[in-house]
């Protein structure tokens, strides 16, 4: 957690699943959030020059960066309006392409996520970076960090117009004890694979027609197949009356199951 966050309260994002099994994610302080600002600032300062460098030397002709005095619609297509689409949709377009996160989230450890801790959607991220022309108000992102200290879950002005929340990603090697890092941002987000790794450590410890039941629900809500969620339990309990745990066609079912959690613990199809 970053030294600026220690001096701040960060509360944590409680999570009610589906499943039953609480996940709780902590929520990133103004620290942070600050920091990881900054990194994504001079990222996208960078490649905003970077463009207009090449650009502007290619619409000259010559090693020459000076924009036209009278500046005509090929200037501003061909070097204004991309290097303002860099500049300004940066955050939007990598937050919805790397599953809330930016190359700066990504070095202070943390993501967006929705209330119920869900990825946020397209629209939730575009409201989200809209409300940045408020937040930056007066100079240097001055409101959005007043907003960040003062709130009780450290959000911003955007944040609470998208219902999102910035919240420390501790789904990783020295976390995870089942769940391999190549699985997340593929086939789990930092919430279902808190509880897929939940699940399989307490696989052995709770009752068969339970775990059964919650590994059902992990799967579907990862495939995305409420279908499935509808239909597996039927047939299972069907064949739970048709034999009692222990016999050989409980074992198998059981075993299935947890071999399709370990895959999708290892990033394969489950």
């Amino acid at each position: 957690m970053n030294e600026a966050d220690s001096l701040v309260s960060t509360p944590d994002l409680v999570i009610d699943s589906v499943t039953g099994v609480d996940v709780s994610l902590p929520v990133a302080g103004p620290g942070a959030r600050a920091f990881a600002f900054v990194v994504d600032w001079h990222i996208r300062t960078i490649l905003f020059i970077a463009w207009y460098v090449l650009a502007a030397l290619l619409y000259n002709g010559r090693w020459s960066l000076a924009a036209p005095i009278e500046p005509t619609g090929v200037w501003f297509s061909l070097v204004v309006v991309p290097g303002a689409v860099i500049y300004f949709l940066y955050h939007y377009v990598l937050e919805v392409a790397m599953r809330g996160r930016t190359p700066g989230k990504r070095m202070a450890g943390v993501r967006l996520v929705t209330r119920d801790g869900a990825a946020p959607s397209a629209g939730a991220y575009l409201t989200r970076n809209i409300f940045r022309l408020i937040d930056s108000f007066p100079l240097f992102y001055g409101v959005g960090l007043i907003t960040s200290i003062v709130t009780r879950d450290h959000v911003r002005i955007g944040d609470l117009a998208a219902g999102t929340l910035l919240v420390y990603d501790r789904a990783d090697a020295s976390v995870m004890e089942h769940v391999r890092g190549s699985a997340l941002g593929t086939k789990l987000d930092a919430s279902t694979a808190e509880l897929v790794n939940e699940l399989l450590q307490r696989w052995k410890t709770l009752d068969v027609a339970a775990r059964r039941r919650l590994a059902r629900t992990l799967l579907a809500r990862v495939q995305g197949d409420q279908s499935q969620l509808a239909a597996r339990p039927t047939a299972a309990s069907s064949a739970e009356r048709e034999s009692a745990p222990g016999t050989a066609a409980d074992v198998d079912t059981d075993a299935e199951l947890l071999a399709r959690l370990q895959r999708l613990a290892r990033g394969e199809v489950p």
